[in-house]
């Protein structure tokens, strides 16, 4: 079997023609680390090339799926970055270069003939929703939770999935708000496939996965076909180009810069509490002048 970093790659040895994608940083919820998104990719390469997988389960170890980018490295850390750019101005190419391999990485899962499902318990939320979301089908416990909070500021998910998984309304509401669901509310809505009980979730994901591995693998990639042309007709790629254009913008702009100051002179936790407190976030000169006394504090430190 192939050797990862941040996830392992395997045919289930009692599940005949099912593959799994395994996050292995349990400690970390699975955050999504530098190697993640490459190994996402170079893990579906290898399942693609294996015959005998007809249908790939894609699941995080421990309390979580993923808990969407590493903010230890991407929000608090010091040091330049292509997506954290100290240099003014900031290059939006060189950012959007950056984001969109790693967007292509994570939809690799949604590119790949075999059928993918991500089976979620905890949290897939931020970047852990992008790669849950680029799975063809979703199985969560009624419990997990779902989002992109980072929509109220410092992100916009570079997949743009929500949109065609929920319906326009739908994903306003939760592009808006940055609110997470929980997986009950994920299936009423038609995000999940289905929701069940935590003690369930195992069985009824390897139940789904069974029952698909049993189609011939021509058929499955035929089906596949059709329904992802759908939406690349409805102008998924156009979309995706936009939202990681505007990934860039929401990390350098004004709003950006002061969610991220604020989260190196008060440490990340800090910044996500007021985030998703619905407190009022700076913006404009009035974050302008934050950012400031932020980097007088930085610079006394």
């Amino acid at each position: 079997m192939p050797q990862y970093s941040t996830l392992s790659a395997e045919r289930l040895p009692d599940a005949p023609g099912v593959g799994r994608i395994l996050f292995t940083r349990p400690e970390k919820l699975n955050a999504i680390g530098p190697d993640t998104p490459e190994e996402i990719r170079a893990a579906v390469a290898w399942m693609e090339a294996q015959d005998d997988v007809h249908v790939i389960l894609v699941e995080g170890a421990g309390r979580a799926f993923c808990a969407g980018y590493d903010m230890d490295l991407y929000a608090e850390g010091e040091g330049d970055h292509p997506c954290k750019q100290e240099g003014k101005p900031w290059d939006p190419m060189v950012d959007y270069a950056f984001m969109k391999r790693s967007t292509e990485n994570i939809m690799s899962l949604w590119r790949t003939s075999k059928p993918t499902i991500a089976k979620v318990q905890g949290y897939a939320v931020g970047g852990g929703s992008d790669i849950a979301l680029s799975c063809d089908l979703l199985v969560m416990s009624n419990d997990a939770r779902i989002g992109y909070m980072p929509t109220r500021v410092w992100g916009c998910p570079t997949t743009a999935m929500w949109t065609y998984r929920l319906g326009p309304a739908r994903a306003k509401e939760v592009m808006f708000t940055g609110n997470t669901i929980d997986g009950a509310q994920a299936a009423a809505w038609g995000l999940a496939n289905r929701a069940v009980p935590a003690d369930q979730l195992d069985a009824q994901a390897l139940e789904l996965a069974q029952r698909i591995a049993g189609v011939p693998k021509s058929h499955l990639a035929m089906h596949k076909m059709v329904v992802n042309q759908v939406m690349l007709t409805a102008g998924l790629e156009q979309t995706q180009m936009m939202a990681t254009v505007f990934d860039g913008i929401t990390r350098h702009n004004p709003e950006g810069m002061w969610f991220r100051r604020y989260a190196q002179v008060n440490g990340f936790k800090k910044a996500v509490e007021w985030r998703d407190s619905g407190r009022h976030i700076p913006e404009g000169d009035e974050a302008r002048q934050a950012i400031a006394d932020l980097e007088r504090q930085l610079a006394g430190q």
